[in-house]
């Protein structure tokens, strides 16, 4: 991966859990982290062509290697926030991730 590829700012979330001042729970999402990417809108054809899962994605975010991404978790970029759909480690050698990623409702 060349680090100029990466030339867009995106922010990871993660949906917690805290407790406030008076005990109750509460649940928020939290920031992770901000890292450089690729973001990608997929096209037609490969919407077309992918598997089921492709099908539903509407960007590919590419980034390095952070540990513990799930799909639970979601993306902010540009405005929008993104759910992770699918989180592939690229040739498993913990360098860089794969998300492909839906629209939040």
């Amino acid at each position: 991966m060349r680090a100029g590829q990466l030339n867009q700012r995106v922010t990871l979330e993660r949906f917690t859990e805290t407790e406030d001042a008076y005990g109750a729970t509460v649940t928020d999402w939290a920031t992770v982290g901000t890292f450089w990417a690729a973001v990608l809108p997929l096209t037609g054809k490969e919407i077309i062509a992918g598997d089921a899962v492709a099908a539903i994605t509407d960007v590919r975010v590419i980034m390095r290697y952070q540990p513990g991404v799930t799909a639970a978790d979601r993306l902010k970029h540009d405005g929008k926030t993104f759910n992770v759909v699918t989180v592939i480690n690229r040739r498993s050698a913990n360098r860089e991730l794969e998300l492909l990623c839906k629209v939040a409702a």
